[in-house]
């Protein structure tokens, strides 16, 4: 009622897994994005973290992102911890676990973008549908738009 068009839950979701229900009910899975921070334990396997990522709920990450699309979460934001922040690129092996393998709804890749082309690869090496960026945009050293122009000219499709 308030002019929004999604919501995007993040730690409550852990706590309280019904409340993606709940609001999938309502509202309609379009509108229910689950924000997911994840931590690499091993090789191919990721745990979820709550509260900005300072608690690990020891739960793994593909079977939570399986959790919540039964649930009817219509998008993910899917933030790795170890990239973030890092400037190093996204992180692609846990994005394509999520993307590629485990579940057919939107996921949004976070954490780590550094550099134009961290976008371009993203998109073509996992079926991420979305990418965001803070600090790049935040200090001015990418705009939204070269962003866009450079993943155009790579043959990426851009909104």
């Amino acid at each position: 009622r308030a002019g929004a068009d999604k919501v995007s839950v993040n730690s409550q979701a852990v706590k309280n897994p019904q409340l993606i229900k709940d609001g999938a009910d309502i509202f309609g899975s379009q509108c229910i994005c689950v924000g997911i921070d994840a931590k690499k334990v091993s090789d191919g396997k990721w745990t979820v973290y709550i509260n900005g990522g300072r608690v690990d709920m020891g739960l793994d990450l593909i079977e939570w992102v399986h959790t919540i699309e039964k649930l009817g979460a219509g998008e993910i934001c899917l933030n790795s911890i170890d990239a973030d922040g890092t400037k190093e690129g996204f992180d692609i092996p846990m994005l394509k676990a999520v993307c590629d393998n485990a579940v057919p709804i939107p996921v949004i890749a976070s954490g780590g973008a550094g550099k134009i082309n961290d976008f371009c690869e993203v998109f073509e090496k996992t079926g991420a549908t979305a990418a965001l960026a803070a600090s790049l945009f935040h200090f001015k050293e990418l705009t939204v738009g070269e962003v866009k122009d450079y993943c155009r000219s790579r043959g990426v499709i851009v909104r």
